[in-house]
């Protein structure tokens, strides 16, 4: 299991790389996961999205 810092830091560095395409890759990395079974590994992908939800800030219209 992550601490909060390791998903925060890994959340980070994947918004860097891949902007906010990289919400959607940590879905997909999430249901890739529950797909083999790797219920904890989703879960991990989860958080890692919902802090990049949090970095990205709310919606503008």
């Amino acid at each position: 299991m992550m601490s909060e810092i390791q998903v925060h830091t890994v959340a980070r560095q994947m918004l860097e790389q891949h902007g906010f395409a990289a919400i959607a890759k940590a879905s997909e990395q999430a249901q890739a996961c529950e797909g083999r079974g790797e219920a904890e590994e989703a879960k991990e992908w989860r958080h890692i999205a919902d802090a990049m939800k949090i970095m990205r800030g709310p919606h503008q219209s």
